[in-house]
């Protein structure tokens, strides 16, 4: 096996290592930097794949590459998979080759939930959703395909049924509650956040998950849990991610619900790092979590990035989450869980504030069609201990 050297090794191909090259050349403008991705394009902006190449006739396929390479000088390594890493050695196996080096970055987020379904198509009929080659599969069906079932009514499925009916697909989203959203959203806002998804055509089948089913040439069909049956010419599941761990785990080290990391997102061997949708990380205001959206992998790319090149700084930022359906934006920070109690500040319909409370303690804050004020809602997560109910009515506006 050969070995190569890099001063920076960064395990993952997503925005993490986007961004992680883009903070070592903050402080180091000369170091090598290598990174091994099995996607098939280099890091590219993933909000996108559900969002605006759906919606914007002029957000356009030229711009969702990062320019990762041609930016930071990075060696990036496509259709490349990490199969070893050994913290003792500072060595990383992929493939047939080995990599050595300096400083190590573990960006390897996840991958999507399986349907439980016996795919008899290739892949060709029944798609998971997660990089840029899915977003081309799906889109290749949206245009020749009548009807798609998304399955699952979360952050992507929800976002992928408002894209396909937008772009004329016949569209059937499949999801375990009673009304969607209602895991996230209290009662009234659910209501009101499912009836845009109806009034645009889209058919809502609640209330059950799929148990199995099949997808050939000729089609899909969805075995629910309840004995229903749900047929398409296609299906994509939105059932989240499973993180990416099992490097991790191998190496011996710290894992639990993502690697363990510290303030300055080293993980429990020396050298070694992780960022984005894989690090469990001590938030500052919230405590010890694992977050999976972009702005978390923005800014604790970055942040690893020039703690790999010697800042030794804390990551203190606290990311916030974001959705965009229907001409609904709504933006979160921190935990948003509807069986918690809730006070509601909305001033219309379409326009206001939920605070999420755990022991009449903030924990979670929404903002429904509210502009920058992602500033406020942090602030009312760092004032938590000292803000009653009545404070917090009007306060962010």
């Amino acid at each position: 096996m050969t070995t190569t050297h890099f001063d920076y090794l960064i395990v993952g191909g997503g925005m993490v290592a986007d961004t992680a090259a883009r903070g070592i050349r903050e402080i180091d403008a000369d170091g090598s930097i290598g990174i091994l991705s099995d996607d098939v394009d280099e890091p590219y902006t993933r909000p996108a794949l559900s969002k605006k190449l759906w919606t914007d006739d002029e957000f356009t396929w030229d711009k969702v590459p990062l320019g990762t390479a041609d930016d930071t000088g990075a060696d990036v390594r496509l259709r490349t998979r990490a199969t070893a890493i050994r913290p003792e050695a500072r060595e990383v196996d992929a493939d047939d080759q080995t990599f050595s080096y300096g400083k190590l970055l573990i960006a390897t987020g996840g991958t999507p939930v399986p349907l439980p379904i016996d795919d008899h198509s290739d892949g060709a009929r029944a798609l998971s959703f997660r990089t840029a080659e899915d977003y081309r599969a799906l889109r290749a069906l949206a245009e020749d395909v009548d009807r798609i079932a998304v399955v699952g009514g979360g952050y992507i499925g929800s976002e992928l049924a408002a894209a396909l009916v937008q772009n004329g697909v016949d569209t059937v989203l499949i999801h375990t509650g009673s009304v969607l959203g209602d895991a996230v959203f209290p009662a009234g806002l659910a209501e009101r956040f499912e009836k845009l998804f109806r009034d645009a055509g889209v058919e809502i089948v609640a209330g059950s998950k799929v148990a199995g089913g099949r997808a050939d040439a000729e089609g899909v069909r969805l075995q629910l849990e309840n004995g229903d049956e749900v047929r398409a010419d296609a299906v994509v599941s939105g059932l989240g991610i499973e993180v990416a761990t099992d490097l991790a785990e191998r190496a011996g080290l710290k894992v639990d619900d993502g690697v363990v990391v510290d303030a300055q997102l080293r993980a429990s061997a020396d050298d070694v790092y992780a960022a984005g949708d894989v690090a469990n990380y001590p938030d500052r205001l919230l405590g010890r979590r694992r977050v999976e959206h972009v702005d978390n992998a923005n800014e604790q790319g970055k942040a690893a990035g020039r703690n790999l090149a010697g800042a030794a700084e804390a990551y203190t930022h606290t990311p916030y989450y974001y959705s965009a359906v229907f001409g609904i934006r709504y933006e979160a920070v921190g935990t948003l869980d509807s069986s918690l109690e809730t006070v509601e500040d909305l001033t219309d319909a379409d326009h206001g504030v939920v605070y999420y409370l755990d022991d009449d303690r903030v924990v979670g804050v929404l903002l429904w069609n509210v502009e920058d004020a992602r500033d406020a809602a942090r602030a009312v997560l760092a004032e938590a201990d000292t803000l009653t109910r009545d404070d917090l009515v009007g306060r962010i506006r």
